[in-house]
């Protein structure tokens, strides 16, 4: 079955740095664009980059253009999100997701808080 499985969050100061690695399985990886969301405490789910299948293609949203980079190893079935000048409202659960033939597949989520 599809797995995505996130790590790699924590907690930093501010105008530090973290890598987030999402773990795919279950599902040919390297067929299926990747996308990283996150969820702020008391707010939505929001977008945050996504990748195309080849890692060629990537889309940020604006808050992260400039700081975060989305990056795929599809010999590792892996996708990555590096983050650097880390703000505190950056602070959110960060989720892996892919849409593979008509259904939403989620990670469990990674909790990156941004906090001196």
């Amino acid at each position: 079955q599809v797995q995505l499985v996130e790590s790699g969050g924590g907690l930093v100061q501010p105008g530090g740095s973290l890598r987030l690695s999402c773990a795919a399985s279950g599902f040919t990886f390297s067929s299926y664009a990747m996308t990283w969301y996150r969820q702020a405490p008391g707010k939505e789910r929001a977008f945050v980059a996504r990748i195309s299948t080849s890692g060629g293609s990537t889309y940020y949203t604006d808050a992260a253009k400039g700081r975060f980079t989305i990056s795929r190893d599809n010999a590792k079935n892996t996708v990555y999100l590096e983050m650097s000048s880390l703000k505190s409202e950056d602070t959110a659960v960060y989720y892996c997701y892919c849409y593979i033939v008509g259904r939403s597949y989620w990670g469990q989520g990674t909790q990156v808080t941004v906090s001196s």
